[in-house]
């Protein structure tokens, strides 16, 4: 399938729990194209966050799939990754804390 057209997006934001959850997934005949990922922590103490890049069908801790190895975020502060990731549709973007008080935001654009 040839992509034509690619439009900026925001591929997701939502608050960082303590167990795994899905921020992003690659819609059907789509591909995402991961820019950047913002995580910020309004907490009063330093969190550790990961970011896996998850594959149609397969598991966030399967060997491969990290894309930020646990990060820790500094109390009231941020952290930024930049670069460029092709996600295939049905892929994933999933994110995981060691604390509460984090937010996540993920943008690049999509492939169509």
């Amino acid at each position: 399938m040839a992509y034509q057209t690619v439009t900026p997006a925001q591929l997701g934001q939502a608050a960082i729990g303590i167990a795994v959850s899905t921020i992003y997934t690659v819609g059907a005949a789509t591909r995402a194209i991961l820019k950047d990922i913002d995580i910020a922590n309004s907490a009063a103490a330093a969190i550790q966050v990961t970011v896996y890049l998850v594959p149609s069908g397969g598991t966030p801790q399967a060997p491969g799939n990290v894309l930020v190895p646990g990060v820790t975020v500094p109390a009231s502060g941020q952290y930024q990754w930049t670069g460029t990731q092709i996600l295939p549709t049905g892929a994933t973007i999933q994110v995981i804390a060691s604390a509460t008080g984090c937010t996540i935001t993920a943008s690049g654009g999509e492939a169509t």
